[in-house]
């Protein structure tokens, strides 16, 4: 069956993970898009070696993502994923599943790679959440029909949350959605760099503050100092 699926995975800086996100992309047959906001790293030339198509974008996860979006106008689906997060063997069956059985849009479970029991206990209840809430996180590998996509007007140009600010517009529409059971491999650098609760405190803060009317840029300042 012909491929219907595109992956846009937004870029900066991530020549340490690039080559492995890429290879499980390609190696399903799956086109893959990389967008780069200006990495001064060797981002684009390993991504375009591993078989991705390498497009540049001002910088910032929303505009590299919808960017991606158009540049890969022909596919029914597009899939949205980190660079630092790796897709389950089973990815393209379950996203390709999960629209056919009626879901215009879904998001993965995840799991932190991590030691840290911890961080076990955090990804869990990050599955839950999400079940819960009906929102998702980039985390979780957001995958949408683009008729929808297009539908919403894509990502607001937000320099943070725009995966929450997504989700809540698909959801205030009532478009149906999938919680998947598989898991995509999600690095915990951050969470072991910050430690697992002050980022935990820090990310529930952030949240608290952007549904309370916080502007995004004044959220980005906070998270990336």
């Amino acid at each position: 069956m012909m491929n219907r699926i595109a992956v846009i995975i937004p870029v900066l800086n991530e020549a340490a993970t690039i080559a492995a996100t890429v290879d499980r992309v390609i190696a399903a047959g799956v086109h893959c898009v990389v967008v780069d906001g200006g990495s001064d790293d060797d981002t684009p030339t390993i991504a375009r070696s591993r078989g991705a198509q390498v497009i540049a974008a001002r910088r910032g996860r929303a505009s590299q993502m919808n960017a991606g979006a158009r540049s890969a106008g022909e596919f029914e689906i597009l899939v949205f994923l980190h660079a630092d997060v790796v897709l389950p063997d089973d990815w393209k069956p379950a996203v390709e599943g999960a629209i056919d059985a009626g879901a215009v849009w879904g998001r993965f479970d995840v799991w932190l790679a991590s030691r840290l029991r911890l961080l076990c206990i955090v990804g869990a209840m990050m599955n839950l959440r999400s079940r819960i809430t009906g929102i998702a996180t980039g985390d979780q590998t957001i995958f949408i029909r683009r008729a929808t996509f297009d539908a919403i007007g894509g990502y607001a140009d937000l320099p943070l949350m725009e995966d929450i600010d997504l989700c809540t517009r698909l959801r205030s529409a009532r478009l149906p959605g999938a919680a998947l059971r598989e898991r995509v491999f999600v690095s915990a650098r951050r969470w072991e760099r910050k430690g697992p609760l002050r980022t935990i405190v820090l990310m529930w803060t952030l949240r608290a503050l952007y549904w309370s009317g916080v502007p995004a840029r004044r959220l980005h300042r906070l998270y990336y100092g």
